[in-house]
């Protein structure tokens, strides 16, 4: 299995839209086997599923991450497990280990508090 993690300072990056590298964990037996850093090289919000799925990305470990991205990744076959923060090392092993605590509505807030005017690039959905 691959799994992507946003990634930023060994931690879990949390807006997924704006990840600028994503760190590429390859898992077997229930164990991570090996991780590479793959640039993100500005792709944008919206072909970064492209991105992830060209790789052969079978999971996405993320923090906040909005409807239109959901979508996507869901249309590549890419399962998504929202809302986790921290290590991104330690939430690769722990996904590899079926252990992973997340949270399946973790969604892409951002944009709220920015006042009028506001857009997410449509990365939100919305």
């Amino acid at each position: 299995m691959k799994i992507a993690i946003p990634y930023e300072a060994g931690q879990v990056f949390q807006h997924f839209g704006h990840s600028a590298a994503f760190m590429i964990y390859e898992a077997e037996a229930g164990k991570v086997t090996g991780s590479a850093l793959l640039p993100a090289n500005g792709s944008g919000h919206g072909a970064l599923a492209g991105l992830l799925a060209a790789n052969g990305v079978d999971a996405l470990i993320c923090g906040g991450i909005g409807g239109g991205a959901r979508t996507a990744l869901a249309a590549a076959g890419i399962t998504v497990y929202p809302g986790v923060t921290g290590s991104a090392d330690a939430a690769a092993a722990a996904l590899a280990a079926g252990t992973l605590s997340f949270d399946p509505n973790a969604a892409c807030a951002h944009h709220e508090g920015h006042g009028e005017g506001h857009t997410c690039g449509g990365h939100c959905g919305g």
